[in-house]
C-alpha cells in the first residue's frame, strides 16, 4: 500500500540527482496584438505544459497533501522533468488542512507543501497554487455513500447543520452538484457568506475562507526562498466553482453577482500577503464549455485585466457519457478556441489547467486519442489537414496541466468517508476516477500509463518575440502499450514535397515567430521529446538547417533544467533586424534515412516561400 511504500516510491532518481537550478524569472501576463500571453523577465513569450499534483490532495491516507513526503514529491518531480519536459504543476491543497479548526491555522501542514513545492521549484519547474474543493467538503457525506468530496473542514459543515445527503440516480459523482441537497445548500452558504456560530465566535463561511487564505499565502511567501517564489506563478481561488442555487439567475447572472465579487476579494488578500504581482487564476462556473451546454463563462463580468487569468477546465462531456465515437483530428478545436476567445474578451491570457479522460472502464478505449487532441487543438486552432493553409489564424498556443500525475495510481489505501468497510485502492481512490497518466510499480519506478509519444511532445517553451504559429506531428497511436492505429493528423501538403518526404513517417514540428523590437537576451527554446536524440534531429529553417544539433551555434541541444536527460532546442537567430519572421521545422529522423544536403536546401527553400505567403513582413 501507498503507507508502507512512503519514502521508496518512483523513479530512477534520486531526490538529490537534479541539476543545481537555474533560477527562474517571474512571469507576467502582457498584451501581445489581439491577446494576451505569459512572457518572462527575458520578454520571451511562454508556453507552459505539465500536470496537477494531485488528487492524492483529497485523501486522507495522505494528510491532504500530494505526497506523503517530500521525498516522493522530489522523486515524482524528477520523473516528470525527465520523462515529459512538464515546466509547470498545479499544486493542490486543502482548506481542511490548512485550517482545521475555526481557531487554528495549521502551519505545520503548509510547512510540508511548502518543502513539496520546491521539490519542483528546484527543478526548473513553475508552480500553479490551487485551492481544491469537489461537493464542498467530505464531512456532507455518509459513512455508507457512493461518493465522497473535499474541501471545507468539519467545523464549517457542522455548523451549517445541512441535510442528510442524497444524489438520487447519479451515474457521475459530478451529478451532485445538480441533486443532492445537502452539496447545494453548503455552496449556496459559501457565495452568500453565511453567518455561522462556531468554537471561536460567529463568522461568515466567506469570510473564514478569506482569512485562512491570507494566512495560508503569506506563510507559502515567507517560507520559499525569493528565487524559488519566482516560479510560482499564482494561485487558483477556488477548483471548478457551482452555484447551488441560482435563485431565478442565469449562470452569467450569478457569476457576476456572486463569483466575480468573491475573486475581487481573494484579489485583495492576495496583495494583503505579498502575491500582488502574480495574477488570480479565475475558473468559470464549472457548467461552462462542457460539449452539452453553455453557462456562465465569465462573459458578462467587464474586462478582467492582467492581475487575473481566465482559468478554464476542459472535459468531453458528451464522450465521457453518451457519445461513442473516437477523437480525430481537430475535433477539440471548437472548444479550445472557445477558451482563447473568451480570454480575449476579458483582455488577459488563457490557462487551461485541467483536461484529460479515464484511463479505466468503459470508453477508456479511446482516451489515448482524445487526449491527442485535446493537446493538438491547444497547439493551434484548426485541423492538422489545414494547418499549412491556414496557420497564420490558428490562435495562441495555450498553456496547460493536465488532470493529472499520481504515484500512487493504483496503489492507494483510503478509507472512504472514514469508513473502515470501504478501504479504496483502485484507481486515484476518489470516487472511482481512474485519470492518472503514471504509475509506479513495486520497486518505485514511474512510468506512463498513457503513451508517451502523447505525453512527451515538442512545445514552444519561450519565444524570443512574438510567438505566430506552431503545430506538432506526435504520431500517438490509438491504444495503450504500443498497439492501436497510427495516423499522421498535421498533413504537408502537395505543394510542398520535400518537406512532405522529410516529415513522412516521422515525428515533426514547425513554429513561426516574430523578432522583437529589441534584441532579445535569451534564446527560443523548444522542448524535445525523447525521441528527438542529438545525434537524429534534423532542422530546417532560415536560423539553421543542419541534421544532428551541437551545444552550441544557431541551433543547439542543452538539457532541460534539473534533468539529466530531457532536452531543449535552442534556437537563435544571428543579427535578425526587428520584426523579421523565422520558420524552422524540427524533425525526428531517428528512423529512415538520413536526409542528404540536397534535401535539406529543397525543403528549407519551400518552406521560405511558404513563410513568405503566410507571414508576410
Amino acid at each position: 500500500m501507498a503507507a508502507v511504500l512512503a519514502g521508496t516510491l518512483v523513479s530512477g532518481h534520486t531526490p538529490d540527482a537534479a541539476a543545481a537550478p537555474t533560477a527562474q524569472t517571474p512571469l507576467t501576463v502582457t498584451a501581445k496584438q489581439q491577446s494576451w500571453v505569459f512572457r518572462d523577465g527575458h520578454g520571451r513569450e511562454v508556453t507552459l505544459r505539465g500536470f496537477n499534483v494531485s488528487g492524492s490532495t483529497k485523501l486522507y491516507e495522505n494528510s491532504l497533501l500530494p505526497f506523503l513526503g517530500v521525498a516522493d514529491a522530489a522523486r515524482s518531480a524528477q520523473a516528470m522533468r525527465d520523462l515529459t519536459g512538464a515546466n509547470v504543476i498545479r499544486f493542490l491543497i486543502s482548506w481542511e488542512g490548512v485550517q482545521p479548526s475555526p481557531s487554528t491555522i495549521d502551519y505545520a501542514y503548509l510547512d510540508k507543501a511548502v518543502e513539496q513545492i520546491r521539490a519542483f521549484t528546484g527543478r526548473g519547474i513553475r508552480v500553479l497554487v490551487d485551492y481544491h474543493q469537489d461537493l464542498y467538503s467530505s464531512y456532507l457525506f455518509n459513512q455508507g455513500s457512493w461518493y465522497t468530496g473535499d474541501g471545507a473542514p468539519e467545523w464549517v459543515v457542522k455548523a451549517g447543520n445541512y441535510p442528510k445527503e442524497s444524489c438520487g440516480i447519479c451515474f457521475l459523482w459530478g451529478q451532485n452538484m445538480q441533486t443532492n441537497e445537502a452539496v447545494r445548500r453548503a455552496a449556496y452558504d459559501f457565495w452568500r457568506d453565511r453567518r455561522i456560530s462556531t468554537a471561536a465566535g460567529e463568522i461568515g463561511v466567506q469570510q473564514a475562507f478569506l482569512h485562512q487564505a491570507t494566512a495560508a499565502m503569506r506563510h507559502i511567501k515567507q517560507r520559499l526562498p525569493e528565487e524559488e517564489f519566482a516560479s510560482v506563478i499564482g494561485f487558483d481561488p477556488f477548483n471548478e466553482p457551482y452555484d447551488g442555487g441560482l435563485s431565478g439567475q442565469s449562470g452569467l447572472e450569478w457569476e457576476k453577482t456572486y463569483l466575480m465579487p468573491f475573486y475581487q476579494r481573494f484579489r485583495a488578500a492576495m496583495d494583503a500577503a505579498g502575491w500582488a504581482s502574480k495574477p488570480a487564476f479565475v475558473e468559470p462556473l464549472v457548467f461552462w464549455n462542457t460539449g452539452f451546454f453553455e453557462e456562465g463563462g465569465l462573459a458578462t463580468v467587464g474586462a478582467l485585466g492582467t492581475r487575473y487569468v481566465f482559468n478554464s477546465h476542459f472535459y468531453d462531456g458528451a464522450r465521457m457519457t453518451i457519445d461513442p465515437s473516437p477523437a480525430s483530428d481537430g475535433v477539440y478545436d471548437p472548444a479550445m478556441n472557445e477558451i482563447r476567445e473568451r480570454a480575449r474578451t476579458l483582455a488577459t491570457a488563457p490557462f487551461v489547467s485541467e483536461f484529460g479522460n479515464k484511463l479505466s472502464g468503459n470508453g477508456s478505449d479511446r482516451t489515448p486519442w482524445m487526449v491527442r487532441a485535446m493537446y493538438q487543438a491547444m497547439d493551434s486552432g484548426v485541423p492538422g489537414k489545414n494547418w499549412w493553409q491556414d496557420a497564420a489564424a490558428v490562435g495562441d498556443v495555450l498553456s496547460s496541466t493536465q488532470w493529472h500525475w499520481d504515484i500512487y495510481s493504483g496503489r492507494h489505501h483510503e478509507l472512504m468517508n472514514r469508513n473502515p468497510d470501504k478501504v479504496q485502492t483502485e484507481g486515484d481512490a476518489w470516487n472511482d476516477e481512474d485519470f492518472s497518466v503514471v504509475a509506479a510499480d513495486a520497486s518505485g519506478v514511474v512510468s506512463t500509463r498513457l503513451d508517451r509519444a502523447v505525453l512527451d511532445r515538442l512545445y514552444p517553451s519561450a519565444v524570443a518575440g512574438d510567438l505566430l504559429a506552431f503545430a506538432y506531428e506526435d504520431l500517438a497511436r490509438s491504444g495503450y502499450g504500443g498497439a492501436g492505429q497510427q495516423q499522421a493528423w498535421l498533413t504537408v501538403p502537395s505543394s510542398m514535397p520535400n518537406v512532405a518526404a522529410l516529415a513522412k513517417d516521422r515525428r515533426f514540428g514547425v513554429v513561426v515567430w516574430r523578432e522583437p523590437a529589441t534584441a532579445p537576451s535569451a534564446p527560443t527554446e523548444l522542448h524535445l521529446p525523447a525521441s528527438f536524440t542529438a545525434a537524429t534531429t534534423v532542422v530546417v529553417g532560415d536560423v539553421a538547417t543542419r541534421v544532428g544539433l551541437p551545444a552550441s551555434g544557431p541551433a543547439a541541444i542543452a538539457t532541460e533544467t534539473g534533468s539529466p536527460t530531457a532536452h531543449r532546442l535552442l534556437l537563435t537567430p544571428s543579427g535578425a533586424t526587428p520584426g523579421t519572421v523565422h520558420a524552422t521545422l524540427v524533425i525526428s529522423a531517428a528512423t529512415g534515412p538520413t536526409p542528404t544536403p540536397t534535401q535539406l536546401a529543397a525543403a528549407a527553400a519551400e518552406l521560405a516561400a511558404w513563410k513568405s505567403r503566410r507571414f508576410p513582413t
